[in-house]
């Protein structure tokens, strides 16, 4: 493994990220929030430790990366942006804590949407749009972005690409893998764009919408309210909202091909077809559960129902209801949505719908297998045969993802946290979606901080319960000592 070119490339992405305090910099003078220093002083200390790392590492070049370099860089990339990322909510004051800003970095990049923070309103704005800003590029990837950028260093970057993309089968979109890339960010700016232009257009706030767009295409959920979307209460923005987590949620090469003129592409590529009729299954489900039970008027239930399971299904985290007080059915539902997850190729989280109809398709040619042992089959995506080593892999990893899952949650358990926290904590946080059940329901936080007396505290979301109450009756309470029977 290339050590050196390892920590040069890492040093290119630290001082790219100082770079993007800019915007968060120039915020802050403009609404004088008292963050100015603090954000100056990170963007200079990133990228002068950015710049020195690229410098210094500077002599054996190598004109290839292997698979080792590729994860190596992946890995210590994203760790390194998580300690860059959590230095504008130290100096600022906004977070006390190392841990707990290197938390709220890190869910930032990784497009994760769970937060320590409880009362969110009263950050400075500037740091609110770092906080949307760090979802942002985590959602196609600094790596990604990374690579866009390698052939200034004169090196290829297929490995790395494929270190980085969520998905079993890589595709390129151009001969050039820094061509590809390219060209999937600017469909994502583009995107990002539109949905700022429509939320404006709509009457939120200018600065409202930039956040939100900057978290709704990464499907991050990371808002600049404590009450997301349920904050504005308003049948536009959740519509136009609900559009873009699907957009986001779908391969981001079937975008660019839709954009450069193929028209039918969603309905001819079998992973769309599957992801779009999953999201209409859960919908109809989820409304069928809510009307009568929660909601008396159809409309409102199919109004919820379509934000949450669009939200879940895409892992972006939003939310618009208190959907832990839903049934048990819609809550489970819903859980089951943040399992599967978008496409491959897309922003989204979770298993991806790819491997599931593969692991789907593999298993039925088991069983026909067995039925006629002497029957030659392959198992095909859009009329091609699947290699053996792809469908190995995909158990592989669905084998590790649900080994990670239960131990993870039975860890949860032991440290106190009842049954459905536990596995809504490390789903919400494994399936990249943020806020989950129970405990770390919506607007509750992960962390743990000190009342003005003895004890803890937690932000959480009140609800009357009535079956008719409209979203917008969200308010952020404390819950004492003698709420917290999970910890």
């Amino acid at each position: 493994m290339h050590f050196r070119h390892v920590f040069r490339l890492i040093g290119l992405l630290v001082f790219f990220l100082g770079l993007s305090m800019a915007a968060p910099v120039l915020v802050s003078l403009l609404y004088k929030d008292g963050s100015t220093w603090a954000l100056g002083y990170s963007m200079a200390f990133t990228c002068s430790a950015g710049l020195l790392m690229f410098v210094a590492t500077r002599g054996e070049e190598a004109n290839h990366l292997s698979h080792r370099d590729g994860v190596a860089i992946v890995t210590f990339g994203w760790i390194a942006a998580g300690a860059v990322g959590a230095i504008p909510f130290i100096l600022s004051g906004s977070i006390a804590h190392f841990t707990d800003a290197y938390f709220e970095s890190l869910s930032g990049f990784t497009t994760t949407g769970a937060s320590i923070l409880s009362n969110i309103e009263e950050l400075p704005p500037a740091i609110l749009l770092w906080r949307s800003i760090t979802q942002w590029l985590g959602g196609m990837g600094i790596i990604v972005l990374s690579i866009a950028i390698l052939p200034f260093l004169g090196i290829g970057g297929m490995q790395l690409y494929k270190a980085e993309i969520p998905s079993p089968i890589v595709d390129k979109l151009k001969p050039r893998i820094s061509d590809t890339a390219k060209t999937l960010w600017k469909v994502y700016i583009l995107i990002t764009a539109l949905e700022i232009a429509l939320l404006v257009a709509g009457g939120m706030p200018p600065f409202d919408a930039v956040c939100h767009a900057f978290c709704t295409m990464p499907t991050g959920g990371f808002s600049p309210k404590t009450a997301s979307i349920a904050h504005y209460n308003s049948t536009y923005f959740d519509a136009v909202i609900i559009v873009f987590m699907l957009l986001a949620g779908i391969n981001f090469s079937l975008h660019y091909r839709l954009l450069s003129g193929e028209g039918r592409i969603f309905g001819r590529d079998p992973e769309c077809r599957l992801f779009l009729s999953l999201v209409g299954i859960f919908i109809l489900l989820v409304t069928y559960d809510l009307y009568g039970t929660v909601y008396d008027s159809l409309g409102q239930a199919f109004r919820y129902a379509s934000f949450q399971v669009s939200s879940n299904i895409t892992t972006t985290g939003f939310f618009t209801a208190d959907y832990d007080r839903w049934p048990d059915l819609s809550r489970n539902l819903l859980i089951l949505c943040m399992f599967l997850g978008g496409m491959a190729g897309s922003t989204g989280g979770g298993m991806k719908t790819m491997r599931i109809m593969l692991l789907a398709k593999h298993a039925y040619q088991e069983i026909f297998r067995i039925i006629h042992p002497h029957a030659v089959t392959t198992v095909k995506l859009g009329g091609k045969a699947v290699p053996g080593e792809i469908l190995s892999s995909i158990w592989g990893f669905f084998i590790l993802y649900l080994g990670i899952f239960v131990i993870s949650a039975l860890i949860m358990a032991a440290v106190g946290l009842d049954l459905i926290s536990a596995f809504s904590s490390v789903a919400a946080c494994i399936f990249n979606v943020g806020p989950g059940l129970g405990s770390v329901g919506l607007c509750r936080t992960f962390f743990k901080s000190p009342l003005s007396g003895n004890g803890s505290s937690f932000s959480a979301c009140s609800w009357d319960g009535s079956r008719s109450t409209p979203s917008s009756s969200f308010s952020c309470r404390n819950i004492g000592e003698s709420d917290l029977q999970f910890w």
